[in-house]
């Protein structure tokens, strides 16, 4: 409904659109892409949508669903009531079959409820409990709209709670995504393997922050079983470090390795028992 009202909806090449919207690949099986889009969204075809729409026609996301407190303002205006609008759209989930609406966009409401530093009817701790509420409503809302209903808006009530002054409009569903290199997962399991062996300065961000230098090690000595790995140099001091690699080690698996745990291999020299490598820290 808001991508029609921002006049989103389009003819022409579906894998054009998919395109235009794609920041990089997060990844590909056969004709499935999942790809980052131009909001920070990891999704389905960048989020563009072929369904609810006339045939041959596409819809893309919203410009800036975040913009969503104008709807706010306006619900404000016409009504007096103060209440929260959350943007959903449809998104599946990794290891989880089906899918699911979640929050997009949101104003007026406080998206994450943090648990942190609370404790449970046990007597726990809660260190990194997070609920997020802007998502869980997004999937009540979708379960009373339907996927084929026409209903384009629910309201769900009982969490006033979460509903921000009329003179906030909070931090938006923007706030949910994690930023790159912070998630865990940024490429799948094939495209990652890609990415490493190319070795493009591109591609770096997604695997993150480099990894301390004793799990390279540990990486590095999961890919070469046929002799040890002795590091210098490991106070954190100096740089590059060395590392001394008995046996016949790979230098394109070890340069791979060094890349998606956020290192460079800067240096190769074998020997007669083995490799004195160094490598260094991806420097921002």
């Amino acid at each position: 409904m808001v991508s029609k009202a921002e006049g989103r909806v389009r003819t022409g090449d579906r894998d054009d659109a998919i395109t235009e919207e794609t920041v990089r690949v997060v990844a590909r099986r056969g004709p499935t892409v999942i790809v980052r889009n131009r909001l920070g969204l990891t999704m389905a075809a960048a989020g563009v949508d072929a369904s609810n729409v006339e045939a041959g026609s596409i819809v893309l996301l919203p410009l800036d669903p975040d913009a969503s407190r104008a709807l706010r303002a306006r619900l404000r205006d016409l009504t007096g009531l103060t209440v929260g609008v959350v943007v959903t759209d449809t998104a599946g989930r990794a290891r989880r079959d089906g899918q699911t609406d979640i929050a997009i966009g949101a104003a007026g409401l406080r998206v994450a409820e943090d648990f942190a530093g609370r404790t449970d009817s046990y007597g726990n701790d809660l260190v990194v409990t997070l609920p997020a509420v802007a998502d869980e409503i997004a999937g009540a809302a979708e379960l009373a709209q339907g996927k084929l209903g026409g209903r384009p808006v629910a309201v769900v009530r009982g969490r006033g709670d979460l509903v921000l002054p009329i003179d906030r409009d909070g931090p938006g569903a923007a706030s949910l995504i994690r930023p790159e290199g912070a998630d865990l997962f940024g490429y799948g399991a094939r495209e990652a393997v890609i990415r490493a062996l190319a070795g493009a300065d591109e591609d770096r961000a997604p695997f993150g922050e480099p990894a301390e230098v004793h799990d390279l090690v540990e990486a590095i000595s999961r890919v070469h079983t046929t002799g040890r790995i002795a590091v210098a140099a490991v106070d954190g001091s100096a740089s590059p470090y060395t590392l001394e690699i008995a046996g016949t080690p790979g230098r394109t698996a070890t340069a791979a390795v060094c890349f998606a745990h956020g290192w460079r291999l800067v240096e190769w020299q074998p020997g007669v028992s083995g490799v004195v490598a160094q490598v260094s820290p991806r420097t921002p």
